[in-house]
């Protein structure tokens, strides 16, 4: 006979393995995707908009940043045309008083020439 103490504990166990439901793999396999997929689409989706408005922003901050640009050179040539300007006024008031010089100058030697 065999006694209770002759049995393995381990025995059946490597029996029950082969013994695996393929089925029931493949439907559980089947049930944890149908779990987390629709939230992992959401995410997809949600990171291919947000995506797409970074690259929107982008280009508006680009486009942005060149109108600043274009208001900085502007700046400049006004600044330009001001400092121009300053300059012509110096030439002007020069030019006056040259004139004033040579003026003086003639009225000197006529005097000289009649003393």
């Amino acid at each position: 006979g065999v006694g209770p103490s002759d049995a393995s504990p381990d025995e059946g166990v490597v029996e029950d393995l082969p013994l695996i439901d393929e089925k029931a793999v493949e439907q559980l396999t089947e049930g944890l995707i149908s779990h987390y997929l629709p939230d992992l689409q959401r995410s997809k989706s949600a990171l291919q908009e947000l995506t797409q408005n970074q690259v929107v922003l982008l280009e508006t901050l680009e486009q942005e940043i060149s109108k600043f640009k274009e208001c900085n050179s502007i700046l400049d040539i006004n600044a330009l045309f001001s400092e121009a300007k300053h300059y012509h006024n110096k030439l002007v008031n020069i030019r006056n008083e040259m004139m004033m010089l040579h003026e003086k100058t003639s009225k000197l030697k006529v005097s000289e020439i009649t003393i």
